[in-house]
């Protein structure tokens, strides 16, 4: 059975009261029980993780090598800035997908950077909380074909 874990960065524990006119009417509870229903239907285990510290984030990174089989990850503005995230995903060596509620290209420009996108599979964004569910389907079809 895959095991993918769901790592949330920043002020993701404020969704559904957060700006919701951007980031949508979902909270994160919403959008992990989904995404867990979604595992369950394809005989996955999903386990979703949140911390607004950066360096919390680099531990279940590095925590998830030999524990899990991918990783999606929302890194919120860490996306932007944070090069220890996106070594981390490198060395762990773990298919990876990038997710962002929002168009990061329809938003501020120094908010449509990724620093962590290479080290990652692909990207969703701009779904809302589609997103997730996307990803999961993605990762695990790519798990299912033997891909690394």
């Amino acid at each position: 059975m895959p095991v993918i874990w769901v790592l949330n960065g920043p002020n993701l524990n404020l969704l559904g009261t957060r700006q919701p006119e951007l980031y949508g009417a979902m909270t994160l509870g919403e959008i992990e029980a989904q995404l867990c229903a979604d595992g369950r239907a394809r005989d996955a285990e999903v386990r979703c993780f949140q911390s607004n510290h950066e360096g919390v984030i680099v531990d279940r990174i590095q925590e998830a090598h030999g524990r899990a089989h991918g990783l999606i990850i929302n890194p919120a503005a860490y996306t932007h800035t944070s090069l220890v995230i996106a070594d981390a995903l490198a060395a762990v060596d773990l298919p990876a997908i990038e997710v962002h509620l929002t168009n990061l290209f329809r938003r501020e420009p120094e908010r449509q950077r990724s620093r962590s996108a290479a080290a990652c599979l692909g990207v969703i964004c701009g779904l809302g909380g589609q997103g997730y569910r996307l990803a999961l389907a993605a990762l695990l079809d790519h798990l299912k074909e033997g891909k690394r």
